[in-house]
């Protein structure tokens, strides 16, 4: 009886079949996250690869541009993770509002690509990942009680984040009137794929 848990319907199911059913959901959210992450950045160059990028005055700790798409992967597996974990806990006190606050801080992530390298709304992109940092430390604290290890393995995500607020921030201070520089602020980086 003791390889046997509680799958948080009432129903008995074995730690296999417990593994079994979060090894499938990690099969699909690994890789959306992977996907949603990386194709809403093909619609927008970053790096060395925009004009208007390149031309602004970055801050003493700006990573090397190949540092950034490392970052994300990792990070992005990391969310498909703490996503299965949650997905997987069907029937857990809290599952369903921690869900929600995982999307929400999931569409804000999404849009911050287009805003800051597409659409040069800085200050805008700099409100959004204020935001993401508050959504994630939401849904720490809700993760915390559907899954421990789920909150645990966001922490990577926030240091980023808090990282990536600086670095916003710093190309702000850096570089007054960065949102009308080259290429002006009525041409978008956006391309239509």
């Amino acid at each position: 009886m003791r390889d046997m848990a509680t799958n948080g319907t009432g129903s008995i199911a074995s730690r296999g079949q417990l593994r079994a059913g979060f090894l499938r959901w990690l099969g699909v959210t690994v890789p959306l996250m992977l996907l949603l992450g990386f194709g809403v950045a093909q619609f927008v160059p970053a790096g060395k690869d925009n004009i208007w990028y390149s031309a602004l005055t970055k801050p003493a700790l700006n990573p090397p541009d190949w540092a950034f798409p490392v970052a994300w992967s990792l990070l992005y597996v990391l969310l498909g993770v703490v996503l299965a974990m949650v997905l997987n806990a069907r029937g857990a006190r809290l599952r369903t509002p921690a869900l929600i606050v995982f999307f929400l801080q999931l569409a804000v992530n999404l849009s911050w690509s287009p805003l800051f390298f597409g659409l040069h709304q800085v200050v805008v992109a700099l409100v959004g990942i204020g935001l993401m940092v508050g959504l994630t430390m939401l849904m720490s604290i809700l993760f915390s009680q559907v899954r421990g290890l789920a909150a645990v393995l966001l922490l990577p995500y926030l240091a980023w984040l808090l990282f990536a607020a600086y670095l916003n921030y710093e190309i702000l201070a850096l570089n007054p009137g960065v949102e009308s520089l080259a290429p002006g602020a009525k041409t978008t980086q956006i391309s239509p794929r």
